[in-house]
């Protein structure tokens, strides 16, 4: 990719987040674009792309993993009394644009392809804004619509029969050190606690850093957290918790998540005080997405063929 694709995040001339525009990756991790590396003011990288452990968790984006039985996630699909199985079945998310760039941030327009056709155009807002000398917030909303002049459904593999693994939507993916690290909100403690509450910020505190993730309005809000620290450090925001998500012809669905990045840990009091800021920074609400036809469009994913995994992977 050229430079022109491929933006960088800077706050009074430092850079702290690069957007991957272009993936070249193979078809079953479900290529997108994504912010890495994400790091504090400081210098300390937050985020992991394509590690080990789950190839598909691409640092900081948008992915879901059952766009109408298309899976925009990566990896293995959950079947419902199958449980993960490989399937030929991944979506592509494909940058079309950036209406606006600046050094703080940039809007884009994206198309999410599957099959030969397009399910949803996005419409996606990323901005980075400096909250204290050792803290900064990255504030991304997007906006899903429905182009294909049919209803859609969105799921997780909760929806289709796997307590506890309503993944998808916003999703973070964590630097994985020695130690796991903590994870609280101003109510709950610990994994186990956490995990599929609704809350208004959730944090991770790493030995050096603190992740503090807020909805900034009060859909996103609704919305239960899915958060992992034991297995990896992860944390997004669930579109499809207890049941899937309709989405009519035409409709939209927007969310809005703005994360403090802050070099240290924070407890919770402090916490709470800089997701408050964050949230009030700026206002965040995109603009209208534009649907450019109301029926679908033919235009084939990548033909990558997938690599034969080494080993079985959890596709969460």
């Amino acid at each position: 990719m050229n430079g022109a694709e491929a933006p960088v995040l800077s706050l009074a001339g430092r850079p702290v987040a690069r957007y991957v525009t272009r993936p070249e990756l193979p078809a079953r991790l479900s290529p997108r674009p994504h912010l890495h590396p994400v790091t504090t003011l400081a210098g300390t990288a937050v985020t992991e792309s394509a590690p080990a452990d789950h190839l598909h968790h691409l640092g900081v984006g948008v992915a879901v993993p059952d766009v109408e039985g298309h899976n925009f996630w990566g990896g293995r699909t959950y079947v419902r009394d199958r449980g993960p199985t490989e399937l030929d079945n991944h979506g592509a998310q494909r940058h079309l644009s950036f209406p606006h760039r600046d050094p703080a941030g940039f809007t884009e327009e994206l198309r999410w392809v599957a099959a030969g056709r397009e399910l949803l155009r996005e419409h996606r807002t990323v901005r980075a804004v400096r909250l204290t000398p050792a803290a900064w917030a990255l504030d991304l909303t997007f906006a899903l619509t429905n182009v294909t002049g049919a209803p859609l459904g969105l799921g997780s593999p909760a929806t289709n029969g796997r307590p506890g693994a309503a993944y998808g939507g916003f999703f973070w993916r964590a630097r994985k050190e020695r130690e796991a690290p903590d994870v609280f909100t101003a109510g709950a403690t610990g994994e186990a606690a956490v995990h599929g509450s609704r809350a208004d910020w959730l944090a991770l505190a790493g030995p050096s850093w603190t992740l503090v993730f807020a909805g900034g309005d009060e859909r996103t809000r609704r919305d239960p957290w899915f958060v992992r620290t034991a297995e990896y450090p992860g944390a997004g925001s669930s579109l499809a918790h207890d049941a899937r998500l309709p989405l009519a012809p035409g409709a939209t669905e927007t969310r809005r998540i703005v994360t403090v990045v802050a070099d240290g840990r924070l407890d919770a009091a402090g916490a709470a005080a800089l997701a408050r800021e964050a949230v009030g920074a700026q206002a965040g609400t995109p603009a209208p997405p534009r649907v450019p036809h109301p029926h679908p469009s033919t235009d084939h994913p990548p033909g990558d063929h997938p690599p034969r995994d080494r080993k079985k992977r959890a596709d969460q």
